[in-house]
């Protein structure tokens, strides 16, 4: 069984459609080509708050929260808040029993002024700023992640002589994991961690044990991301064990925490492999009690940190077509949006499966290129993919698994201004967060 699920449709004309695997549970088609999520037709999401806008099925991210909870009962599991991060969802984590796992001042801020208790968060960062820092103490952040030697003497003098802080060491397993080479973080040839093999990551923690006021809870490492692949995960259990065990011969050191990260693949189109929750819990529990046993180790607490499992799935963009050009063979449907709202198909090749709502169409699929409005020949957000070959200007196509680094990659290319998120559930819809105005863009130019 795979416990990041694909979503049961409930109605009879969509229970049999291969096309809605990969969309939100609550997907519903009462009529052909309307296409209802969380109670409320995307047609209207559209109407209502405008296009490009992000969907937010709230109830299929609080049901991935608990499958995680179910999955891994006796785990910390922590919100990758880079994914996507505003303070609903901040309230939502809370909610469901996660922590975070924040990478700056700004997301570290943001969860705790919404409320989220500090004690809870973990603050990772290769390059963790002066700023980054000091906001991790002065708000009182759970752990920080060393992720190289210079923090060490950085972090022991901010926190001071009388001061405690808890950290953990992010280290390099060298384990090539992950859906594309710029999202592999577990192999010796990036900027992540401190290496196991040449010895940088025992030296690290060799230092960090001669600051007091450093307490020093466990290791820390993060493989990559879009992993569908258990295996990878056993091998860093190994690995870190066995760097644990070191540890215990040198110091006398037990280290009560162990962190996995994250990186749990997730399908984007039908027919896509996920990474099984189910067989992975249980196989990184017997291996880690396995590879402590052998050591003669305590078996320490197992923290994760999934991001894009969570909020992935549960988002949607929705888009407006302005033309439709066919040239050179090839048919080219632009929407109003693009890079700017979505930087991950130009960035990693990523593929989507994008649908056309609102009406049926009424001629067979073709083949076309889903393509932005931005001054990029890569700006590209769906090549090769089936639409009906009756496709318009003012139709309206959703990308289904578009929650997860999209509004937190977004950028202002061109200027358009980022799109809005509205969170729907149970018939319910409401503002998350609001369009990117002219009026916020030219308020930050003060050059006059």
């Amino acid at each position: 069984m795979t416990t990041v699920h694909e979503p049961a449709v409930t109605t009879a004309a969509t229970t049999t459609d291969a096309g809605l695997s990969v969309w939100p549970a609550s997907t519903t088609e009462p009529r052909a080509g309307d296409l209802t999520v969380g109670g409320i037709p995307l047609a209207e999401m559209a109407d209502r708050f405008g296009t490009p806008v992000y969907v937010l099925d709230e109830g299929e991210v609080r049901e991935r929260c608990r499958t995680y909870r179910t999955a891994f009962p006796d785990t910390e599991v922590l919100y990758a808040a880079k994914a996507f991060l505003c303070r609903a969802m901040v309230h939502w984590m809370e909610e469901e029993g996660l922590g975070l796992d924040v990478c700056s001042a700004g997301e570290l801020e943001l969860a705790v002024t919404t409320g989220f208790p500090p004690e809870k968060i973990v603050l990772h960062g290769n390059a963790k700023s002066p700023r980054d820092l000091d906001t991790a103490l002065r708000l009182g952040v759970g752990r920080i992640v060393i992720d190289s030697p210079s923090e060490i003497a950085r972090l022991a003098a901010a926190v001071g002589p009388d001061g405690h802080q808890k950290v953990m060491v992010r280290v390099v397993p060298g384990i090539s994991a992950g859906g594309h080479a710029k999202i592999r973080t577990g192999t010796e040839d990036q900027k992540f961690g401190l290496s196991i093999s040449d010895g940088y990551a025992q030296h690290a923690i060799a230092r960090i044990l001669d600051q007091p006021q450093l307490e020093l809870t466990g290791l820390h490492c993060h493989l990559g991301s879009q992993i569908t692949s258990v295996k990878p995960y056993l091998s860093a259990v190994r690995r870190m064990v066995g760097l644990m065990a070191r540890l215990y011969e040198q110091h006398g050191l037990v280290l009560p925490e162990i962190d996995l990260g994250g990186g749990h693949g997730i399908a984007y189109r039908p027919g896509d492999e996920a990474l099984d929750l189910t067989t992975l819990a249980r196989k990184v529990r017997a291996e880690l009690t396995e590879a402590c046993a052998s050591a003669g180790l305590t078996v320490p607490r197992l923290i994760i940190e999934p991001g894009r499992a969570i909020a992935g799935p549960a988002g949607i963009a929705l888009y407006h077509v302005l033309s439709v050009k066919r040239t050179g063979g090839h048919t080219f449907v632009a929407v109003d949006g693009g890079m700017s709202d979505n930087p991950r198909p130009a960035l990693y090749g990523v593929r989507y499966a994008p649908r056309l709502i609102g009406r049926r169409g009424s001629a067979s699929p073709a083949l076309v290129t889903v393509v932005g409005r931005h001054c990029e020949a890569g700006d590209v957000i769906a090549a090769d993919v089936p639409l009906p070959d009756d496709v318009r200007p003012g139709d309206l196509l959703a990308v289904p698994v578009a929650g997860a680094y999209h509004l937190s990659m977004a950028s202002g290319y061109n200027l358009v201004g980022r799109p809005p998120v509205a969170a729907v559930r149970d018939g319910r819809a409401r503002l998350l967060v609001r369009r990117e105005s002219l009026d916020d863009i030219r308020s930050r130019d003060v050059g006059l």
